[in-house]
């Protein structure tokens, strides 16, 4: 089938989203501290993953420069679950913590999602505990996953309509997909719009994404979006990527552009959003404790 006909797309680039957060998030912090409760952000690594040691030291550095404390615990690569859950009630008891970032992914012998349910709820600055992840269906306050609520943000940054639109989602996985459909269904103004999921076992996909006013590639596979995917002028999202190496291959294909209406750039997209709502998350479990 040949791609359907557009001029070239409008960049939808996360580093002006991200900043607007972050400009929101400075009056709040400011008000905490002048509370006498200094934001934490803690932090969990578990071994010697170059790449985890790498978005740690990102994520403490952006910390810092807002105002918050960032304790630390480092475990090493051959640590034990009992020393991870160890170090989770740490953070979990810890006066001076109140948000929790455990990187993932951790060594084999790790079961991750068992840690995560030994972290506090409350404390879960990615959202997803299932405990969140329930409130998050209900319709009841708590962290939102960052990436989905991230997407939200760019959508309703760059005046895209949302509410009573379609909107297809490409992938279904428990950090994406999913909670994104939950979230852009809810009853509010940024979302409200007829959800569709499709993946990688539905043989016919392209049939709902060339039906969508809004695509979002959530499926983690370099390249699947190709412009005969889409109809001429759709808004387009790339959530969904894959590292080989340092290389970062998106589930987006760049040709896209010429077909989309609004795009999010190959690099610079939901990346910075991701951030910033990770600490949104954890100011409003320091608004919550304080």
């Amino acid at each position: 089938m040949s791609a359907p006909e557009q001029t070239g797309a409008r960049m939808m680039p996360g580093k002006p989203v991200a900043e607007a957060v972050f400009a929101d998030l400075a009056p709040r912090i400011e008000a905490l501290v002048a509370a006498g409760h200094r934001p934490g952000l803690g932090t969990i690594l578990v071994g010697d993953d170059s790449a985890s040691a790498g978005y740690i030291r990102m994520k403490q550095e952006r910390a810092g420069e807002l105002g918050f404390t960032s304790p630390h615990i480092h475990l090493g690569q051959d640590a034990s679950q009992a020393d991870v859950l160890a170090a989770i009630t740490e953070m979990n008891d810890a006066d001076d913590v109140d948000a929790v970032l455990m990187q993932h992914p951790t060594p084999p012998q790790i079961d991750f999602d068992a840690a995560l349910l030994a972290l506090d709820p409350d404390k879960d600055v990615d959202g997803l505990h299932p405990v969140n992840m329930g409130r998050l269906a209900l319709g009841m306050p708590g962290p939102v996953p960052c990436t989905p609520a991230g997407i939200e943000a760019i959508l309703a940054h760059y005046e895209v309509p949302i509410s009573g639109r379609e909107v297809c989602i490409l992938g279904r996985g428990t950090t994406l997909g999913r909670p994104l459909a939950l979230l852009l269904s809810q009853k509010r103004p940024t979302a409200n719009a007829a959800v569709t999921v499709v993946h990688t076992g539905v043989p016919n996909w392209a049939d709902y994404t060339r039906r969508a006013e809004v695509v979002i590639a959530a499926a983690g596979v370099p390249g699947i979006l190709q412009p005969e995917h889409l109809t001429a002028g759709v808004t387009v999202v790339g959530g969904g990527v894959r590292y080989e190496g340092r290389k970062l291959l998106p589930d987006v294909d760049e040709s896209c552009e010429a077909v989309a209406g609004a795009i999010t750039p190959r690099v610079g997209g939901v990346g910075p959003t991701t951030i910033a709502m990770l600490f949104q998350n954890a100011v409003e479990a320091a608004e919550r404790r304080a």
